[in-house]
């Protein structure tokens, strides 16, 4: 999949910059013949409330973190490629007359004013064409992106503000996808789920056959652990998230039942999500869920979310079919950094110039 809802013109080299509510995500990679070579990798954090559920509060903080983020690693690309997740975000499958790319691309907006609900001027819109609709209606099938211009103008204006040029604004999950297609290989006839768990918002994909064709929001994610924590166990934030990842130790009854409690809400959210999924019309089944994101790394939360949901769960590895130095990048470091970094190699596999 290959969707972006910023312009733009002609091949060059870029650096991802995956910028999520608690923290900012850095990959540049290079092509091979025989797939991608990573390059560089790095995250710095933002402190609490710079960024909060996708909106970005602190600038002047965002802008100086990524400078920073780039002066410490020596990045010299100055193209970067970006996405958004969220409510300001809304992507569906969508049946339009059979028309050519082109034909489409003129008379998109008002075909998509109806499943926007924004005003249409609000937003930047793309599309994918899917393929011809299976029931032979004379229909095809599109995936519609949309997101508040307002928003793309945020994130681009603090990217461009830290010395970069935004060349490419995507979607999370299409990042995700591309991730996938070269660390998972897509099997005919296989159906999964990406959950996404970020500080703020967990994101849920639904793939068939490789192509994104389901995604939904929800606002919780891994601060829900932490804010639980703190104050239940009458800790610091800080003390709080080193808990929660087994970084400290604590009371463990305590801990186990807080935890607990806001896995099992997150994890009925999942299922709502695939139960709507699977409940509109498809004659499919969710074959595994791959994890994702830096509260993917709550402890005991994989085995929750298998028991609950009765599907495989298996924690994703953005790093699987990668090349990349034994010296700058060991296998520890990779392995641990892992969850953070799935959306950053999607976005790392873009050039300016795709589509």
């Amino acid at each position: 999949m290959a969707i972006s809802i910023w312009p733009f013109f002609a091949k060059r080299d870029a650096a991802a910059f995956d910028i999520g509510s608690s923290s900012v995500k850095v990959v540049h990679m290079s092509q091979t013949k025989k797939g991608w070579e990573l390059e560089k990798l790095a995250m710095a954090e933002f402190p609490p409330e710079a960024i909060v559920d996708g909106s970005i509060i602190d600038s002047m903080t965002v802008i100086k973190t990524i400078k920073d983020l780039v002066k410490e690693q020596g990045i010299k690309v100055k193209d970067a490629v970006s996405s958004l997740t969220g409510h300001s975000v809304i992507i569906k499958k969508v049946s339009f007359p059979a028309v050519s790319e082109e034909e489409l691309s003129e008379s998109i907006q008002w075909e998509a004013e109806q499943y926007i609900p924004f005003p249409i001027t609000e937003v930047n819109i793309d599309f994918q064409i899917l393929g011809a609709d299976s029931e032979g209606r004379g229909q095809m099938d599109v995936m519609l992106a949309a997101v508040k211009k307002d928003v793309i103008n945020d994130y681009t204006n603090v990217i461009r503000e830290a010395g970069l040029n935004p060349v490419i604004i995507d979607v999370d999950a299409f990042a995700l996808e591309n991730m996938l297609e070269i660390n998972y290989p897509a099997v005919a006839g296989e159906t999964i789920a990406v959950v996404n768990i970020g500080a703020s918002i967990t994101s849920i994909s639904v793939l068939v056959g490789g192509v994104t064709t389901f995604t939904r929001s929800v606002p919780m994610g891994g601060n829900q652990f932490t804010e639980e924590i703190q104050r239940q166990m009458n800790v610091s934030f800080k003390e709080a998230e080193a808990l929660k990842t087994g970084r400290a130790k604590g009371d463990a009854k305590g801990l186990a039942g807080v935890v607990d409690g806001v896995s099992a809400n997150l994890c009925m959210d999942v299922k709502r999500s695939l139960d709507f999924f699977l409940g509109g019309g498809q004659t499919l089944n969710v074959n595994k869920i791959y994890l994702s994101g830096g509260g993917s790394k709550t402890r005991g939360l994989k085995d929750m979310m298998q028991e609950k949901i009765s599907i495989p769960v298996e924690p994703i590895n953005p790093f699987k079919n990668l090349e990349h130095s034994d010296k700058a990048f060991d296998e520890e470091m990779l392995a641990d950094l892992a969850p953070y970094f799935a959306v950053g190699v999607g976005l790392a596999t873009r050039k300016f110039g795709d589509r």
